[in-house]
């Protein structure tokens, strides 16, 4: 049974109790597919008033997380097993799907969360081995980016869904958004549910599946396009779109 352990290293552990005891990380921590521990950096902060950042050499306005503290910090959470050291940054390269199967695949990630306005670089050049930002904006820490990371990598363990081949149905999975999905009631407010559906036709479900994923796709996000991978059909369907909407 494939099994991941995750340490977050934060100033904020309180903000990961309800997410991390609630739906599918309960459960993978239930069934002993997840080992998940939080880390309060000013544990290791070394003095009476557990400081952990000072003002930036240099002048300039907020407060930068001291290097001495959090390399403290990693090592001895590290020790000497040699697991990815992560720091949630919007410096970081972006989080996708590819990087979240990436991670899945390590048996231990070690997650770092900087506060204030940012982390000494020798902290970064000692200690981390990695920086992943979730987007292009700036949040107040690296705590929520954390949680998004942990629930995009812990959801591809198997196991973890139920639903066998779930992942692999998933918005980007195949390089494509997920179509529409219906369920009862059939009528609702006057709209149906597209009868091939109900066919149960199964090679059809599929088909129009797909062409859905791809309309939507191509609507929404058609830049995924350039790198999914498509086949003879796909190309063939995607044409009729474009030419659709050149009419």
């Amino acid at each position: 049974m494939k099994a991941i352990k995750i340490d977050v290293l934060t100033l904020f552990p309180d903000m990961f109790s309800a997410v991390m005891s609630e739906s599918m990380m309960w459960k993978a921590r239930d069934q002993g597919l997840l080992d998940f521990q939080v880390h309060d950096i000013r544990d290791y902060a070394g003095n009476r008033q557990r400081k952990v950042d000072d003002a930036p050499y240099g002048g300039g306005g907020g407060m930068i997380l001291k290097a001495d503290v959090l390399t403290r910090a990693i090592e001895a959470v590290k020790a000497e097993d040699g697991a990815p050291v992560i720091l949630l940054s919007p410096q970081g390269r972006l989080l996708r799907h590819e990087v979240a199967s990436e991670l899945s695949q390590q048996p231990r990630l070690i997650l770092v969360c900087g506060h204030y306005e940012g982390v000494d670089e020798r902290a970064i050049e000692l200690a981390i081995n990695d920086e992943i930002s979730i987007g292009d904006y700036v949040l107040t820490g690296g705590e929520l980016a954390a949680l998004v990371l942990i629930d995009a990598v812990v959801r591809l363990i198997p196991g973890v869904l139920g639903a066998e081949g779930a992942q692999q149905r998933d918005s980007h999975a195949d390089g494509a958004l997920e179509g529409p999905h219906y369920t009862r009631p059939s009528a609702f407010r006057g709209l149906g549910v597209p009868a091939v559906l109900t066919s149960g036709h199964h090679a059809e479900v599929d088909r129009w599946r797909r062409r859905q994923a791809l309309k939507r796709t191509w609507e929404r996000r058609p830049d995924l396009l350039l790198n999914a991978p498509l086949d003879d059909d796909d190309r063939a369907y995607l044409a009729q779109l474009e030419d659709a909407a050149g009419d």
